[in-house]
């Protein structure tokens, strides 16, 4: 690990301060990522701006007369599976988090760090995805749809802040998972929602790309919310990854069987 400087802002003008004077900073959330990574040597800030005393961050709301629910970027994966809120109107998302790898990783994870980070296995994003959910930043509020971008790649600008996640309480959802057993990253993940605009499927650990949406599925749940809708839609494999953990074609595969099983959960 590379030498770095390290400052714990008090304050939320102070820590987008500290980001904005130094290009090569890094916002600290609950470190679960960006700390192995730095081990590992695949990211060497120079410095770390810990989010960790910024009470702003943190907690969960309802909103407009429980048609919504936000997030504080800060809020650990634990509370947000614990959360009667959450749990009352999205179930799913609530399942979400407490799916998420083990005890000291939900303790110390937090939203706001998954989204940034934005792991191509990770499953927040299928849930802000399918969820059509919005992305509150320190300086603008970014649509689920156009804020993952690829890899490791979101819309965010240097020193932008995640302040928190807005997500539209759905009609109906559920998420599936084939989850590697070590890590417990998703394998292929499906989300899927039936929201105020139409259906949605979202999925994670499998493309190529990052977390993505299936239009196919998403029409024919549209004529049909049911399972059977969508035994004879396939997810093409060309557009999915292979590593060693699975194939493409396996992945495209378990894209169909999870997507069944969400929306028959659902």
């Amino acid at each position: 690990m590379q030498p770095f400087a390290y400052s714990e802002p008090t304050t939320l003008a102070k820590a987008t301060g500290a980001a904005a004077a130094n290009a090569d900073s890094r916002y600290l959330a609950g470190g679960q990522s960006l700390i192995a990574a730095m081990k590992l040597g695949l990211s060497a800030p120079a410095e770390l701006v810990d989010l960790a005393r910024l009470p702003e961050l943190r907690g969960i709301k309802v909103e407009g007369n429980g048609a919504a629910l936000t997030v504080g970027a800060m809020t650990p994966h634990a509370e947000v599976a614990a959360s009667m809120e959450v749990g009352a109107r999205i179930a799913a998302l609530a399942a979400l988090a407490g799916g998420i790898g083990d005890r000291q990783v939900r303790n110390r994870g937090t939203l706001g760090g998954s989204l940034a980070n934005d792991d191509p296995a990770a499953d927040y994003p299928a849930a802000v995805l399918g969820l059509a959910a919005t992305v509150n930043t320190n300086k603008r509020q970014i649509a689920a749809d156009d804020f993952f971008k690829g890899l490791f790649e979101t819309a965010l600008a240097p020193g932008e802040l995640i302040m928190s996640v807005t997500f539209p309480v759905p009609k109906k959802a559920a998420y599936r998972k084939f989850r590697n057993p070590a890590s417990r990253f998703a394998l292929v993940g499906v989300f899927v929602a039936q929201t105020a605009q139409g259906p949605r499927v979202a999925v994670t650990g499998a493309g190529s790309r990052g977390v993505f949406r299936v239009k196919s599925m998403e029409q024919a749940l549209a004529r049909d919310w049911s399972a059977k809708a969508l035994e004879s839609i396939l997810v093409p494999a060309s557009e999915l990854q292979s590593d060693l953990h699975a194939s493409a074609e396996y992945r495209a595969h378990l894209v169909g069987v999870l997507a069944q099983r969400a929306v028959a959960e659902a």
